[in-house]
């Protein structure tokens, strides 16, 4: 090639380049704004209970049928939990949903200043035993699935341990729980010779979302103030992209305070002592014993987390009393267990199948409908009520504590109205249903009380 010929080639290619910065440069106000109109947390849900800056959600069933055992979902305290449902076609909260599952979610809210001397105890023994009281009594379950995320997971993993007879599965992902120099560039924040979190909240009081922020994204700077935008510049004309890109800097940006004496208390406590395994972590008056934890246990972990990498949470099964254990490992990082669309082909439908192995209740036990001796219903002569009171107690929903799963599981033992109810063996009828003495006794009381009136 002569160079006249090189040379117009050069300035051809230097017009193509320039034509196609100035069609990408007259796309981004439309970006920009289709960037702005993103929505997230869009699985509709309802406040079910309240307390200080806390919200418990409750949302709307996908499913004609629903596990009885319902799954809590329990995110950190440093930033919004929508991250779980950021778009419908990659959100956890949609995902166990679709898959049969009652789903509960907290979230925290963000901490006043008056809220600064919170402590763990306050949010484990307080807060997020109320939440799990709330979601046993309205699916009349007594103990129930607990699925934490992050800090979230670490705090179940405490609350598991100290309250054992409340959780019926713990799932715990990208949880932080071992940090023996396992813990990866976050275990630096737990390093007394590089970190003294006391000085923070002594200056701040609650912890600022902005001082956090800052904080992970120095982690990875290059990836984080140059390279992500480099790509959504080069991406700017894919409307998909620009959404998702969207998404995730909404929710980034979107972080919220931690109380100051919970902040201290856990980085000094979890990330510099390590208390948590080696069973030294008190709670109040309370110790933290991992050897209570005798639940089935999953660990959820990404092998590409600069977080929380894997080796600061499987340990964690070693250290507990259950014999059902496991853990599922996927290439992706810290947030993708969550937002990734691999993760959501590949790793949940697994998860799921985890918990509704072990949320099924018990058929066995539910088919006691034949008359025969071993009917929760006697054979007894009873006041027969008058017709109003029929009318108004012959749905076994109508008694406290009875929803439409113990209802159904009621009439396949042969119980059909509160009359059969109050007519029970108490005994025979625990046996049948699997359900609780206490629980089944209180059912009994109250439909003969119904009868006597």
């Amino acid at each position: 090639m002569n160079p006249f010929t090189a040379a117009m080639n050069f300035q051809r290619k230097q017009f193509e380049t320039a034509a196609e910065a100035f069609e990408t440069n007259a796309s981004l106000p439309a970006q920009v704004e289709r960037a702005n109109a993103v929505e997230v947390g869009q699985t509709p849900s309802e406040v079910v209970y309240e307390e200080n800056k806390l919200q418990l959600l409750h949302y709307e069933s996908q499913t004609e049928s629903q596990y009885d055992v319902p799954i809590l979902v329990v995110y950190a305290l440093i930033n919004r939990p929508y991250i779980l449902d950021l778009q419908p076609d990659r959100s956890v909260v949609r995902t166990l949903l679709e898959n049969g599952f009652d789903v509960y979610l907290i979230d925290w809210g963000e901490p006043s200043l008056l809220d600064a001397s919170l402590t763990l105890d306050d949010y484990v023994n307080r807060y997020l035993e109320n939440c799990v009281d709330v979601v046993r009594e309205r699916s009349g379950q007594d103990s129930i699935n607990v699925l934490g995320y992050c800090m979230g997971g670490t705090m179940s993993a405490m609350y598991a341990a100290l309250h054992p007879e409340k959780v019926r599965n713990l799932g715990l992902m990208a949880a932080g729980l071992c940090f023996d120099q396992t813990g990866g560039v976050l275990e630096r924040w737990g390093d007394e010779s590089y970190f003294t979190p006391e000085a923070v909240t002594e200056a701040f009081g609650n912890v600022p979302s902005e001082f956090l922020d800052l904080g992970f994204a120095l982690m990875d700077p290059v990836g984080n103030f140059v390279t992500k935008y480099v790509r959504f510049y080069d991406n700017l004309e894919d409307d998909e992209f620009v959404e998702n890109f969207a998404r995730m800097e909404r929710w980034l940006g979107d972080g919220i305070d931690v109380a100051g004496e919970t902040y201290r208390q856990f980085l000094e406590d979890i990330y510099q002592s390590n208390k948590l395994v080696s069973g030294e972590l008190y709670l109040g008056d309370s110790r933290v014993d991992l050897s209570a934890v005798d639940m089935p246990v999953l660990q959820i972990t990404g092998e590409y987390d600069h977080l929380i990498p894997p080796e600061a949470s499987t340990p964690f099964n070693d250290f507990v009393a259950s014999d059902d254990t496991a853990v599922m490992e996927f290439p992706t990082g810290h947030i993708g267990l969550s937002v990734s669309s691999s993760s959501h082909e590949q790793l949940w439908p697994d998860v799921c199948e985890w918990f509704a192995e072990r949320s099924a209740t018990d058929e066995a036990t539910t088919q006691s409908s034949d008359a025969d001796s071993s009917s929760p219903v006697e054979e007894m002569e009873t006041p027969e009520p008058d017709a109003d009171a029929t009318a108004q107690t012959d749905d076994l929903e109508t008694i406290d504590g009875i929803g439409p799963n113990y209802a159904q599981r009621l009439r396949d033992a042969g119980v059909t109205s509160p009359t059969d109810l109050a007519n029970a063996d108490a005994d025979a009828l625990v046996a049948a249903i699997g359900v609780g003495a206490e629980r089944v006794q209180t059912w009994i009381d109250e439909a003969r009380q119904r009868l006597s009136e």
